[in-house]
């Protein structure tokens, strides 16, 4: 196996910085893939911009809703994979790889069916606003025709990542980022298609994405024997795949589903409301980059150790984790805070708009300190297999905390969307208290086990 490969020997920070590096690019990327969109037709929308900003927010939400589906079961192949290449068993992890793409393709042909039908009744769902509701159902429906091309480059990822190499997801993610910019400049810019024109660019990049990045992995050596031949489904380990995948997926949803909720209550609030906060939510995407980059690197880090029997390196990786996350949490605290309208700024011109999504970004400052301890402890308890908590403490804090706050908050004299906000960090910080009760009863049970 290939040095960069193995995180079971050796030094822990600099290997996990040098893991999590590509991890972050290529989240800053697929970030900005989904942001794009918002920002070129709030700035080339012309006197339509509020409704297509509105449109695409609502719209992309509920597509993210989907991609965090995929991305949570890909998880479970990641942590599957990684646990066999910790454990030396590579010819193993290569079929439960060909399991994993069989598996895959299903589900990506099913929610594109699932997607186009039900596109009308999500954007009912959402409250999305009578002046931009038919732009959504658009938006909606023509992403949901590329979901087989979401599914197929997040399973490069996790595939990739499993095994211990993060530079075949950047290259991913890196293409379909050029050209969706691309596309939306065409498409938006100078054809005026507005929120269709920013999903039909969407739809090409993903498929151009796969395409090329397919080519690529054909010149690209693994630690392990593999063929088309070898794709076929195999009960045992699509049943593990899923044990691990499908909790995360779940939590991940659920999570999906009260941001969603949120912003049907702020829709409900009227069209300026909803474009600003639509513009916050993408502009959190990117405060969160760095806690997201080193949750999915210490998913693979932490799975290879525990695989190679070595509990307490994976804990100092969590350690680690926390620490270098916190140190960007702190920068990007102070930026939300003092220059969420600088910020709010990139995505909009509307003065309303930026200084709704300022308002709302002042509660996710907050925010930006608790996810770098949040994200790193469930990087850890994936990496351990111990989905099934991950799962639970993340539908405790959507639906225990985060709906009703933001509810009750809305239904307060005076509103405004930094109390709505708020439910995020309320919620962040039980999830915080539940991680770590787990975690001494988790390290009580290593500890019992190694006696």
């Amino acid at each position: 196996m290939d040095k960069k490969q193995n995180f079971t020997e050796g030094k822990i920070f600099s290997p996990l910085v040098q893991f999590a590096l590509p991890v972050l690019v290529a989240l800053f990327l697929q970030t900005m893939y989904g942001a794009v969109d918002l920002l070129i037709v709030g700035q080339f929308g012309g006197e339509f911009s509020e409704v297509y900003v509105s449109a695409v927010s609502t719209g992309s939400q509920i597509m993210q809703s989907v991609t965090v589906v995929v991305t949570g079961l890909a998880m479970g192949l990641t942590v599957f994979v990684g646990l066999k290449i910790g454990a030396k068993l590579k010819e193993e992890a290569g079929k439960i790889i060909a399991s994993g793409i069989w598996l895959f393709s299903v589900i990506g042909v099913a929610l594109t069916i699932i997607m186009m039908i039900s596109a009308k009744m999500m954007a009912q769902v959402m409250q999305a606003p009578p002046e931009a509701f038919r732009q959504t159902v658009l938006y909606i429906m023509i992403c949901s025709g590329g979901a087989v091309f979401i599914v197929a480059y997040n399973l490069v990822g996790s595939i990739f990542r499993g095994i211990g190499d993060s530079k075949i997801p950047l290259i991913t993610v890196a293409i379909a980022c050029v050209f969706n910019i691309a596309g939306d400049l065409l498409l938006v810019a100078v054809f005026h298609l507005g929120a269709a024109g920013a999903a039909l660019a969407t739809v090409f990049a993903q498929a151009v994405s796969v395409f090329l990045s397919l080519l690529i992995i054909r010149k690209r050596e693994v630690p392990f024997a593999f063929s088309v031949r070898d794709i076929r489904p195999d009960k045992k380990y699509i049943a593990e795949t899923l044990r691990l995948g499908l909790p995360i997926a779940l939590q991940d949803l659920l999570v999906s589903i009260s941001f969603l909720v949120i912003i049907a209550i702020v829709n409900g609030l009227g069209l300026v409301a909803s474009a600003g906060v639509g513009v916050a939510e993408k502009m959190c995407g990117f405060l969160m980059l760095v806690p997201s980059a080193f949750m999915q690197s210490m998913s693979a880090f932490v799975a290879q150790n525990i695989g190679a029997k070595k509990p307490e390196r994976a804990r100092k990786t969590m350690l680690y984790g926390i620490a270098s996350s916190l140190i960007a949490g702190i920068i990007m605290a102070y930026l939300t805070f003092f220059h969420g309208e600088l910020l709010a700024g990139i995505f909009a011109k509307e003065t309303s708009i930026i200084l709704a999504a300022a308002d709302y970004l002042k509660a996710y400052a907050i925010d930006c300190l608790l996810t770098s301890f949040l994200f790193c402890m469930i990087g850890y308890f994936n990496g351990c297999g111990s989905t099934t908590f991950v799962m639970i403490q993340g539908i405790a804090g959507a639906f225990g905390v985060r709906i009703p706050v933001s509810w009750y908050m809305s239904r307060q004299a005076g509103v405004t969307l930094f109390g709505i906000g708020l439910a995020t960090p309320i919620s962040t910080c039980v999830q915080i208290l539940l991680c770590g009760l787990y975690f001494v009863v988790l390290l009580r049970k290593q500890r019992w086990e190694n006696e």
